[in-house]
């Protein structure tokens, strides 16, 4: 895990009604997340979606994941014309 850089990993966990969820990266690592922290403003994301994320210190005195969003790999592509 490399605080403060870019990670990859797979949504573990999400809550829709409480707002929070986790992150496992590669390593194995979990890190919390809000639903603030999702990229895209929707304040949701699917279990399972693989994504990138950057780590910084949470309020807790942990590490948490924000800017949380689907990898390029799962990104929604444009209509082709």
């Amino acid at each position: 895990m490399d605080p403060f850089g870019t990670e990859e990993g797979v949504v573990a966990t999400f809550d829709d009604h409480g707002g929070y969820g986790t992150v496992r990266a590669t390593d194995g690592t979990e890190l919390f997340f809000h639903c603030t922290a999702v990229a895209d403003g929707s304040r949701t994301i699917v279990v399972g979606t693989e994504v990138r994320f950057k780590v910084v210190p949470g309020r807790l005195g942990r590490w948490e994941a924000t800017d949380v969003r689907p990898s390029e790999a799962q990104a929604p592509q444009p209509p082709s014309p």
